[in-house]
């Protein structure tokens, strides 16, 4: 670049020319300062000279890139920015604007001591606190140091004393890497979240349940505890304004209510499949402090049982929560995914414990044989009003004496029981006969399954009968692929159904015990009843449910590791009683929950006694149960830790106790506890959701001491106004914030209710046991409405009462 001086070899008498840079020509077209005076002023690193040629560009103000000026405010905006997108904002909320006034005041500031209000700024996180010395002030600073960035941070009296350096390294690593269950609005959900998803977010967490689809769980190693929170009472219609929880007043100065339009709720149903935020501006006043805990609020919907299409019963949400399914070992999940094994994969017995039991147990109830479309013995019934209804049922299905029936010689029930001194100990036949039957039938020209074959096997395996049998009426189709029988088979036979029926008076007795799968077939075909009736067909449910059966073939496979029913030949019905008699057996060394669907399944506490504790030295996992009454009993059994409470407040406290690890377990010694589950009760029980029509009298005397205490009479109903279900729900909601408040670090929470409201499914279900015994004692005329709309009513019931609420949090 070339300087020339100021003036000009010209004449003295001449004016030297002015030189203007381009800044001071943009200043001179817009009128904000006069040439001269910019071509006059004088610098004192340039004095006498003028610049020619640009060597600093100019900035937008007139401050030359590069210049002091410059520097200044390019911090000074910069700053700015980075304070407005560091300034603190409440949880979940948008950022926060500067007023106009604030930022004016706030750039004075930088303008006038940049050195110093630079680095003293409320959004600078690199800043020196007040305080901090002027040598410290002076000094460069490193804005990623973390020990600069520990040594800024505030501290407790107590903080860090006596920790060593790793356990701060470990403590600023878990900051960096802090544990957090979150949904993203960006996920897809195909399905409803069930209550299994919770408990399989909770496997997840701490054993080895696999990663959950529905929510995304960071750094869940971090997360050192689990705590499950069961509150029934708590509804989704609480949320989006179905059910009150205030009642609106009179304004006097206004005369209008204090609400005037009803109040925007959060839109959420119990159909939706995803979650809610919770905002403190459209939530009842008991509810808000949830918004401080939780970020969404779920519908959680539970287990029912159905039948065809209609759901017919509630399952415990409890059951659902602590009973887990037995994940698959690799060697069966190798086999499945080989495509050589067919049907189903036989059942493992490795975390099965035996529970032998008397084969009387499994005895059909008059209530399955009805279920299931059994011809109804005349023992069943005590009273001749009873009888006589039987009769007339009989009458018009065509079942009686008149058309070829014929019912085994036993008088009354009472008949079959055996004196304990001679039943020899330890037996399961517990002294009765056991025999299973089975039957081949054909078609005859009626499309009526016809007797052809009948087979009886004993408890040992010995064939006590196998005859074919000549129907009386010509056969249309023989069915050889399923019953094996022939033409030829029947040529020469001349046993009658009328001989089989009598040489069966003669075997049964009123201490015999039949067993069968699908024996109402069977029995069907004989023309004959029993009593005393085992179906595998009901031993061994199918996992739908009622109409539903597995097949003989099915349980075999599944149970007995055996194939039968193979080939074209069509089956053996020596083979097929024998299977039954197996399955039966085998079910009375088990127990009765083998063969169900909590055959596959096991206490959670138990499956996470399985599980280690992340450096420990391989301590495995331990569980608390915190809950009314006797926790030892039920799902609680297999827990470490037991805590017994009577009120809402002995479970909050219980739950402390149980982290704390003051609790003492039932070995006598303290225990560190990984998994709780508690539940709160009393606004379940002032909303009269609490049954107690099968609880003990404990259990009973239990509840009728949290009625008095809370206020309310022993027949208590439910029905309460909505100023004293606000303020239930507001104590229920403060016991769960205390809950928070207690836990310690790192610590998920999950919170559900269960259910909805269960008291019409109770109703109904009530109603329909009511139809069914008067069904079985009484005549048509006198028996209770049970029909179609019934029916429908209780799906619809059943259906409503399953949806519940969630919601999860890690402290």
């Amino acid at each position: 670049m070339t300087k020339r001086k100021r003036g000009s070899p010209q004449a003295d008498d001449e004016p030297a020319p002015a030189d203007f840079g381009l800044g001071a020509t943009l200043a001179y077209l817009k009128g904000d300062q006069d040439p001269a005076a910019l071509a006059t002023a004088s610098n004192d690193d340039d004095e006498g000279w003028t610049v020619v040629g640009g060597r600093h560009r100019q900035h937008k103000d007139g401050q030359k890139y590069g210049s002091k000026a410059y520097t200044r405010d390019r911090r000074r905006d910069a700053a700015f920015k980075r304070a407005r997108r560091r300034s603190p904002s409440p949880r979940r909320s948008q950022s926060v604007e500067r007023p106009p006034a604030e930022e004016d005041e706030f750039i004075s500031k930088l303008t006038e001591a940049p050195s110093t209000a630079y680095s003293n700024f409320e959004g600078n996180p690199f800043a020196p606190k007040n305080g901090d010395s002027d040598e410290l002030l002076s000094q460069p600073r490193n804005p990623f140091s973390t020990r600069e960035k520990e040594a800024e941070r505030p501290k407790t009296p107590t903080e860090d004393v006596g920790k060593s350096r790793e356990e701060r390294r470990k403590e600023r690593k878990l900051e960096r890497h802090y544990p957090v269950i979150k949904h993203s609005h960006n996920a897809r959900l195909n399905n409803s979240t069930k209550i299994s998803d919770l408990q399989a977010l909770a496997l997840y967490i701490l054993a080895d349940g696999t990663a959950p689809q529905w929510v995304a769980v960071e750094n869940r190693n971090s997360i050192r505890k689990v705590v499950v929170l069961m509150v029934p009472g708590l509804e989704l219609d609480m949320f989006n304004g179905k059910i009150p929880l205030e009642s609106s007043f009179i304004d006097e100065n206004t005369a209008e209510t204090n609400k005037g339009a009803n109040p925007k709720r959060i839109d959420i149903k119990g159909d939706d499949y995803y979650p809610a935020s919770l905002r403190p501006e459209r939530m009842p006043e008991p509810l808000k402090p949830l918004s401080d805990v939780f970020p969404h609020v779920w519908p959680i919907i539970g287990p029912v049982e159905n039948r065809g299409k209609n759901c017919v019963k509630l399952h415990s949400p409890i059951h659902a929560m602590l009973s887990s399914q037995i994940p698959k070992t690799q060697e069966e999940k190798q086999l499945k995914k080989s495509g050589k094994h067919k049907g189903p994969l036989p059942q493992g017995t490795k975390h099965w414990e035996n529970q032998r039991t008397p084969i009387t147990e499994y005895l059909a109830t008059l209530a399955d044989q009805q279920e299931n479309e059994y011809v109804i013995h005349p023992a069943w019934f005590s009273t001749d009003e009873a009888r006589n209804a039987a009769h007339e049922r009989r009458r018009i299905a065509l079942c009686t004496a008149e058309d070829g029936w014929v019912d085994s010689r036993v008088a009354s029930l009472a008949d079959g029981d055996v004196p304990e001194q001679d039943i020899e100990q330890g037996s399961v036949t517990a002294g009765r006969r056991i025999l299973a039957v089975d039957c081949e039938m054909c078609k005859d020209e009626n499309d009526v399954s016809v007797l052809t074959r009948i087979s009886l096997i004993d408890w040992d395996g010995t064939v006590v009968m196998d005859k074919l049998v000549k129907p009386d009426t010509p056969i249309k189709d023989y069915v050889t692929q399923w019953s094996g029988i022939t033409e030829e088979m029947l040529r020469d036979v001349t046993t009658t159904l009328s001989d089989i029926q009598k040489e069966l008076l003669d075997i049964l007795t009123p201490q015999t015990i039949l067993i069968g799968h699908s024996l109402n077939s069977d029995l069907n075909a004989i023309k004959l009843t029993h009593p005393f009736l085992i179906d595998t067909g009901i031993l061994f449910p199918h996992i739908k449910g009622p109409p539903y059966k597995q097949s003989l073939k099915w349980l075999a496979q599944k149970f007995l590791r055996k194939d039968i029913q193979k080939g074209a030949d069509g089956h053996d019905s020596i083979e097929d009683a024998k299977t039954c008699l197996h399955l039966v057996q085998q079910k009375c060394e088990r127990g009765p929950r083998w063969g169900t669907s909590d055959t596959n399944a096991e206490s959670i506490f138990r499956r996470l006694e399985r599980a280690h504790r992340p450096k420990s030295n391989d301590a495995n996992r331990a569980g608390a149960m915190v809950d009314w009454g006797n926790p030892n009993q039920g799902p609680g059994a297999q827990a470490k830790v037991a805590i017994g409470c009577d009120s809402d407040s002995e479970v909050v406290q219980g739950i402390k106790d149980a982290l704390s690890d003051l609790a003492v377990g039932k070995s006598g010694t303290a225990e560190q506890i990984d998994f709780v589950f508690a539940r709160l009760r009393e606004l379940e029980l002032v909303r009269g959701w609490w049954d107690d029509g099968r609880a003990s009298d404990e259990a009973k005397a239990r509840r009728q001491a949290a009625l008095s205490r809370l206020g309310f009479s022993a027949d208590w109903d439910g029905e309460v106004s909505e100023e004293a279900l606000g303020a239930e729900v507001s104590k229920t909601v403060n016991n769960i914030v205390q809950i928070y408040d207690s836990l310690p670090p790192c610590t998920a929470f999950i919170v559900y209710s269960g259910t909805g409201d269960p008291r019409e499914v109770r109703r109904l279900r009530q109603l329909h046991e009511q139809h069914r015994n008067e069904y079985r004692t009484q005549n048509w005329d006198t028996v209770s409405k049970w029909g179609s709309d019934e029916d429908e009513a209780l799906n619809r019931g059943v259906r409503r009462a399953r949806i519940g609420v969630g919601f999860m949090v890690v402290k």
